[in-house]
């Protein structure tokens, strides 16, 4: 029960205040009791859209993540969750993962040719490279990624530069997009999704409804496919089970790739299939999975080290044509590094 100066258990009726001060133990006489104990809290802020809490110990606690798209107006600014059924981490490597892109979401890709979409025009061209040179560099709060997709000439290159801060944030290439990849508990996930523009209005119609639909992203889409708390495992929807209820005649009729409906769809449905915590104990890795091995080493280090004063102004996702010649990490506006090995 929420009662003004407090919270209220309705199973005792201790009271607690918002510092975990204990205001009330109607149930114990002695009033000396209350003052031995101190529930647990942690502190809450709420900023571009979503709500923050820090919860390790009160003498660690970071600087706030102070993104840059978090003093954009309400209007230049969308935020849409989704959740899916499997650990965080399988999600992650789908979004450090840039040659499935042109196999996976070929269809979505061949559309974006026909779109004026900002999104869509700064991805169209990764389906016509579906293996492109991959390069990784750590980063004291994670690892950069590269995708380089040479020029048929061979004079430019296509850079796409990934950003991964541990343990669950990944700044798209697009320059526009961050992903944030919460753990429920270890087999099921919530997916926030924040996409930002300095000047169109994304959050307001119909550039709203248009992303979304574009993306996979919108109420009802999100419910079909059951990527809702109140849809997911919902008998009936889209799962293992019953193949994600893939459209096989439009498959074999050659007018879908994945018999899928949405990029989104399309990602849920190989993270999720999987399993709800992916069996890596007989794990092939190939030359296209330069980032994962990035990824679990970013993890692992996360364990033990300390957080690193991080500079959320200057870390990003960023692309670009370079000439050929050209090193991918000059686009970077710093590294943050003290390990500056890369890898290939």
């Amino acid at each position: 029960r929420a009662e003004g100066d407090g919270l209220r258990c309705i199973y005792h009726g201790w009271k607690f205040a918002v510092d975990g001060t204990v205001l009330d133990t109607p149930n114990v006489a002695d009033p000396a009791f209350a003052r031995r104990l101190k529930g647990r809290t942690h502190p809450v802020r709420e900023a571009g859209g979503l709500l923050w809490t820090y919860l390790g110990p009160p003498d660690e606690m970071p600087a706030f993540p102070d993104w840059p798209w978090m003093s954009l107006p309400d209007a230049q600014r969308l935020v849409v969750p989704h959740v899916q059924a499997c650990n965080f981490v399988q999600v992650i490597e789908g979004l450090v993962d840039s040659s499935h892109l042109g196999v996976l979401h070929s269809n979505g890709l061949r559309q974006a040719t026909r779109s004026d979409l900002g999104f869509a025009q700064k991805v169209q061209s990764m389906q016509f490279n579906l293996a492109p040179r991959l390069e990784a560099q750590d980063s004291d709060f994670g690892f950069y990624y590269a995708a380089l997709r040479d020029s048929p000439d061979a004079t430019t290159v296509e850079a796409r530069v990934t950003a991964f801060v541990a343990p669950f944030t990944v700044l798209n290439p697009n320059g526009d997009i961050m992903s944030l990849l919460v753990p429920i508990d270890d087999t099921h996930t919530v997916f926030y999704h924040v996409f930002w523009s300095p000047t169109e209005p994304l959050n307001r119609e119909p550039l709203r409804s248009r992303h979304l639909d574009f993306i996979g992203l919108t109420d009802d889409a999100l419910v079909r496919f059951g990527l809702t708390p109140d849809t997911m495992g919902t008998p009936g929807t889209p799962s293992p089970a019953n193949n994600f209820q893939q459209d096989r005649v439009a498959m074999r009729g050659g007018l879908s790739f994945s018999g899928l409906p949405g990029l989104i769809e399309e990602d849920v449905a190989v993270a999720v299939s999987s399993g709800p915590v992916r069996d890596r104990t007989r794990e092939v890795l190939c030359g296209a999975d330069v980032a994962i091995r990035r990824l679990y080493n970013a993890l692992l280090r996360a364990l033990d080290q300390p957080v690193p004063p991080i500079d959320y102004q200057t870390i990003t996702g960023t692309h670009a044509q370079l000439d050929s010649r050209a090193d991918w990490r000059e686009l970077l506006p710093t590294l943050q590094t003290s390990t500056p090995q890369g890898d290939h």
